[in-house]
């Protein structure tokens, strides 16, 4: 007797659970969304107009806020 699909993913989930593993869900900006699009582009201008220094300078800002982070 073959296993429905929902048997098949129950015991690849055991399987993956007994491994030490669990599942999570993230969630992720829809990359079909008319306002990511114009967000992304928005973004690529503002960075396009930067000289390199500065932009070097406000990724070292942004990197230096992580260095507290804890897990």
């Amino acid at each position: 007797m073959a296993l429905s699909t929902s048997e098949k993913t129950a015991r690849y989930r055991e399987k993956l659970r007994a491994q030490g593993l669990r599942p999570i869900q993230i969630w992720v900006p829809d990359t079909r969304s008319k306002t990511l699009a114009e967000e992304v582009r928005r973004q690529s201008l503002r960075v396009s107009r930067k000289d390199e220094s500065e932009l070097m300078d406000e990724l070292d800002t942004a990197a230096a806020q992580t260095e507290d982070w804890t897990w």
